[in-house]
């Protein structure tokens, strides 16, 4: 009976663990409209550690976080990408922003499926920004809803880069 109840519990443990978790599946299974308003594939960023930024050009936190994920990208050139996703219905005001903003990282326009997307995340109220760390193995390792800072970053860095 003792044995039960303890595979009990740890099956109960094991499933709230699970179901806390967050996939990165769904992400990797997407397809997004680039800036030039042609689809991609995220599959193939599968294999590098990723920092995935959800915005929006009428989110001032959004637009305050930019310069500090433009910086990370930079010191972290060709060990971390950075991935922006923006929940906008068109690319070409998307295209003017991420100029404007000289985001110099990939930046793809979700559409329709952005917030959709953002909750198979995660992100079960779709607030922004919200921003995803994932190492290579694709385990999603911190998440953040809000103002990403540059202490957010570094403190994400050695999980993203652990092998």
């Amino acid at each position: 009976m003792r044995k039960l109840f303890a595979l009990f519990i740890f099956g109960l443990f094991f499933r709230l663990t699970v179901a806390e978790e967050i996939s990165s599946a769904p992400l990797f299974a997407a397809t997004l409209n680039d800036l030039d308003d042609k689809p991609v594939a995220l599959e193939r960023y599968k294999g590098k550690p990723l920092v995935v930024n959800f915005w929006a050009r009428w989110c001032g936190p959004c637009r305050a976080e930019i310069p500090e994920l433009i910086k990370f990208r930079a010191a972290h050139k060709g060990k971390v990408e950075v991935l922006g996703i923006g929940i906008e219905d068109k690319a070409e005001p998307a295209m003017d922003f991420a100029k404007a903003y000289e985001m110099d990282y990939p930046v793809f326009v979700a559409k329709e499926k952005g917030i959709p997307l953002m909750q198979a995340l995660g992100n079960s109220k779709g607030g922004l920004p919200y921003t995803l760390f994932i190492d290579r193995n694709g385990q999603v390792v911190q998440k953040k809803m809000g103002l990403i800072r540059k202490a957010d970053l570094d403190a994400a860095q050695e999980a993203l880069l652990k092998k």
